[in-house]
């Protein structure tokens, strides 16, 4: 079959466009049309496909084989006919403003620190990319820096069909092995790339650019950048919560961090307050319970996995037989720590399991789970089995 004319290539602000259907077959469910020519972008080197319709049908998906490009309908289109495609302008528009941004960051970090683009993922909300090494918090901000001048500059963005003896004298950047004719695309003292997609014409178009935040990645470095209307959504969503912030905690916009902090350093030491004086609860009632009878249990609200451990070993200091401490309440249930100081605790904790259900499993010196029972209960559990 004839390569498909990509027109994307010579106008990639076309919106819309008329073409020859050339091929109309059923495949999965779908209907896959072919046309003489197309502005409709394919799934392409990290990027997906331009939404919009053909003949009013929506255009599901958009793939290309052996220069053949594909449109996926829900409909069949008449053989032989002409049908007019309209191309869904904004995310057009937005895929041209995150890739031509890309574009110039990839650039940047290929000159500044010598690193390669390894992967690149135009996603519906963020791009990432991601780099041959370890960039830090201060070369994303060099980084950024540079990029957003570029686009101050408003320099054009050249597309290019050297030929092989052009080619070789070019250094530019692939990520892999090309054949054929080679699309590159050009921005002058930025970046030089192949590249098969649509792009903004100027990089004043691309509006601001905005790494929104990078992390370690196989041995080097993925960066999620935004662009444009992306990067402007971003920071709105973003305002708006700091001024929420800002008149929840009645601090200036710029002043929130601080005033969160003091807060949150005051619900810590409350919190470390609060576990001391809990702690020291426990211990009390404990010290008040019983000593050394055949059965003695322990019950709180307020009991954490630390003091658990620690109302179990001082419980079992105070027993003679069956013991336990147990988090929680009738409600909702307990977690529980068991011991037996006059055999293995998991005999009775299979027992207390098989009895009221539940989960647990442990060693001889101590059997933890939890069961949805009430206090009473327990209690009639432990008078039962020391009595046995």
């Amino acid at each position: 079959m004839t390569a498909t004319e990509r027109l994307f290539d010579i106008d990639p602000g076309m919106n819309e466009f008329d073409a020859l259907v050339i091929s109309c077959e059923p495949e999965k469910g779908k209907f896959k049309v072919v046309l003489d020519r197309t502005a409709f972008f394919p799934e392409e080197g990290g990027q997906s496909c331009d939404k919009g319709t053909l003949g009013g049908f929506e255009v599901i998906s958009v793939h290309e084989k052996d220069l053949v490009i594909a449109h996926f309908l829900s409909e069949p289109l008449n053989v032989g006919g002409t049908v007019h495609g309209v191309i869904d302008r904004e995310k057009r528009f937005s895929d041209m403003q995150q890739h031509t941004g890309e574009h110039i960051v990839s650039g940047i970090v290929h000159s500044m620190f010598g690193y390669d683009n390894v992967g690149f993922h135009l996603g519906s909300a963020v791009t990432t990319m991601d780099y041959s090494g370890e960039l830090h918090a201060e070369d994303i901000r060099k980084v950024e820096l540079a990029a957003n001048r570029a686009v101050y500059e408003n320099i054009p963005v050249n597309v290019l069909y050297p030929d092989p003896d052009e080619l070789e004298r070019m250094d530019y950047r692939s990520k892999k092995e090309l054949t054929g004719k080679i699309r590159i695309v050009e921005i002058p003292g930025y970046d030089l790339c192949a590249c098969c997609a649509p792009h903004v014409s100027r990089t004043g178009e691309i509006g601001i650019i905005k790494i929104v935040d990078f992390e370690k990645y196989k041995g080097g470095t993925r960066v999620y950048l935004l662009c444009g209307y992306r990067a402007l959504s971003d920071y709105n969503a973003k305002e708006s919560s700091v001024m929420s912030l800002s008149a929840l905690l009645s601090a200036k916009p710029e002043e929130v961090y601080p005033a969160a902090e003091v807060i949150f350093l005051n619900e810590q030491k409350e919190r470390y307050d609060n576990g001391v004086l809990k702690t020291k609860l426990m211990e009390y009632e404990i010290a008040s319970l019983p000593e050394y009878p055949a059965g003695l249990a322990y019950f709180s609200e307020y009991l954490d996995k630390k003091n658990m451990k620690r109302a179990f070993q001082m419980i079992c200091a105070r027993s003679a037989g069956l013991f336990g401490c147990f988090s929680g309440n009738d409600t909702d249930g307990y977690t529980f720590f068991l011991g037996d100081r006059s055999g293995d605790a998991r005999v009775p904790g299979k027992k207390f399991l098989e009895q009221f259900g539940g989960r647990g499993g442990g060693s001889a010196e101590m059997f933890q789970g939890s069961v949805k029972v009430s206090q009473a209960e327990i209690h009639e559990f432990f008078i039962k089995y020391t009595n046995n």
